[in-house]
C-alpha cells in the first residue's frame, strides 16, 4: 500500500520523530567523525544538488534522512522508488538534534564509498593523454571539494589521493564538490611517492610539481600529453619526498607581490591551461 502523503512505498519510509537512538542513524549522529566513516567505507552526502546527483547514480545509498517536504520533492528523482534506500523521516529540528547542528537543507544520505579502480585499468584506458591530478598533504575538505569539481569541470581523468591527504569523500569535501565526485575516478594511494616515479619512468608521464617557487613557467609548459599535476599542503606545500620525484617545477606567474594563490584556484588555473592546450590551442 501506497502512503498517501508520498507515492514512495510506505516500506521504505521510517518516520522517526521519537527515535532518536534508532540505530541505523549512527551514522548522522557521528559527522564530526570522518575516519570513522571513511574505516567503514562510507561518506554522507548533503544538500539538493548533491542528493539530487546521488539518485542519478548507480551508488550504493543506505538510507536518506530527509524532512517531509524534502520527501515529496525528491519523489519523481531516479531511484526514488529504490526497494534498497530507507528514507527516514523527522522534522527539521529533530534532523538538527540528531546530526548536531542546524542543517541549511533537510536532506542527507548515507552512502557505500565505491570500490577504488585498478590504477593500471585507469591507465590503459587514458592512451598518451591522460590527465591525473594528485593530492599531497591536503588536510581542508572544502579545499579538496572544491579540487574535485575542478577536476570534473577541466578534464581531468583520475584523482590520486595520497596517503597524507584527507578523502575526497569527506563529507565537506564531497558537499564543495556539488555532487562531481560520483562522476569522477578517485583512488587512495599508500605512497604517492612511489606511485609518482612509476608514473613517469614506466608509464611516460610528466609528473609537474605545482610550485610557487618553480622554475618553469606554467604557460611555458607542454600541458598536452600524459600529465599528471600534483598539488601539495596549504601551508607547506609538497613534501620533501614528492618533490624529488616529480620532473618538472612548474609556477604560476603572478602580479603585485602575490606569492601563490589558494591550492584549489591554483589547480583550476593549470587545468584550464591544460584544457586551452589540448583542446583549443596548438602545441607549443
Amino acid at each position: 500500500m501506497l502512503d498517501m502523503e508520498n507515492p514512495l512505498k510506505s516500506a521504505n519510509i521510517v518516520d522517526i520523530s521519537g527515535g532518536l537512538n534508532h540505530p541505523d542513524l549512527t551514522f548522522y549522529r557521528t559527522l564530526r567523525r570522518p575516519l570513522d566513516h571513511f574505516a567503514e567505507r562510507i561518506f554522507v552526502a548533503e544538500g539538493e544538488n548533491v542528493v539530487r546527483r546521488l539518485l542519478a547514480t548507480n551508488l550504493r545509498i543506505r538510507s536518506l534522512l530527509v524532512t517531509p517536504e524534502w520527501l515529496l520533492q525528491i519523489q519523481n528523482e531516479p531511484r526514488a522508488s529504490d526497494p534498497s534506500i530507507i528514507f527516514y523521516r523527522a522534522p527539521k529540528e529533530l534532523l538538527a538534534e540528531i546530526v548536531g547542528f542546524n542543517l541549511h537543507q533537510g536532506i542527507m544520505a548515507v552512502v557505500e564509498m565505491p570500490t577504488d579502480p585498478v590504477l593500471e585499468d585507469v591507465l590503459d584506458s587514458v592512451g598518451s593523454t591522460g590527465l591525473i591530478v594528485a593530492l599531497d598533504g591536503l588536510v581542508s575538505a572544502e579545499n579538496i571539494g572544491v579540487i574535485v569539481r575542478n577536476c570534473a569541470g577541466l578534464g581531468v581523468d583520475l584523482l590520486l589521493a595520497g596517503e597524507t591527504s584527507g578523502s575526497p569523500y569527506l563529507r565537506r569535501a564531497v558537499r564543495n564538490s556539488m555532487g562531481t565526485i560520483f562522476s569522477l575516478p578517485v583512488i587512495h594511494i599508500p605512497n604517492l611517492s612511489s606511485c609518482l616515479a612509476m608514473l613517469h619512468t614506466q608509464r611516460g608521464f610528466d609528473v609537474l610539481a605545482a610550485d610557487p617557487l618553480g622554475a618553469q613557467s606554467l604557460f611555458e609548459t607542454n600541458l598536452t600529453g600524459n600529465v599528471c599535476v600534483v598539488v601539495g599542503n596549504e601551508g607547506n606545500g609538497l613534501s620533501p619526498g614528492v618533490l624529488a620525484v616529480c620532473n618538472r617545477h612548474v609556477s604560476i606567474p603572478m602580479a603585485r607581490e602575490t606569492d601563490s594563490l589558494n591550492v584549489a584556484n591554483a589547480t583550476a588555473v593549470i587545468l584550464s591551461e591544460a584544457l586551452r592546450q589540448r583542446h583549443y590551442a596548438k602545441p607549443r
